[in-house]
């Protein structure tokens, strides 16, 4: 058992009967009752955030994650398929899973498996990745000092904001954090 004393970045721990992972915290002391830990917490299976405030002393239930080394196949159907880096062993996986993520999977990309509990509960993409433009409009001569964007396709089928002088074939980097462009290549 964890208590709030004990927290730290990083941390994974059960709430409520979910799984969370602490992203801030901070110890706070009111005038007036006992003491206090407000913590944000992103929740390791929807990703999504919530603030909670805990009492001093308060017990919770650590969590085991784990991360394994995967790289990406193919699609076949609606599914992905992932190999284990190290035992080369096949796993398919739902896109309900991956979420937004599936817009950045291209062929031979390595990846971050995370399992909570021996159950896996989704991936973490390389934060930088390069991508190739499969249709976009073609730019206007002076467009490459000007910051106006356009709409253009990746090689997934994903929509991506780039810069007007950005044209059909190019080599790119794309932040998976945001979706946003970051540079050409």
């Amino acid at each position: 058992m964890i208590s709030t004393s004990d927290f730290k970045n990083g941390l994974n721990i059960l709430v409520d009967g979910d799984p969370y992972q602490i992203t801030w915290f901070q110890n706070h002391k009111p005038g007036k009752g006992g003491a206090v830990m407000r913590v944000k917490l992103r929740h390791l299976k929807k990703g999504g955030t919530i603030e909670r405030t805990f009492k001093s002393g308060e017990k919770f239930e650590a969590l085991s994650v784990t991360r394994q080394k995967k790289q990406f196949l193919y699609k076949e159907g609606v599914n992905f398929n992932f190999m284990d880096m190290n035992t080369y062993e096949q796993i398919s996986v739902s896109p309900e899973l991956l979420g937004d993520k599936v817009n950045y999977l291209k062929e031979n990309l390595e990846v971050e498996a995370i399992y909570l509990e021996n159950e896996l509960i989704g991936i973490d993409l390389p934060i930088i990745i390069e991508m190739t433009i499969a249709e976009a409009e073609p730019g206007i001569k002076g467009d490459s000092i000007s910051n106006l964007t356009k709409m253009a396709k990746l090689e997934t089928c994903a929509d991506i904001r780039v810069p007007l002088f950005i044209k059909e074939g190019d080599k790119i980097k794309v932040d998976t954090r945001t979706g946003e462009y970051v540079e050409r290549v």
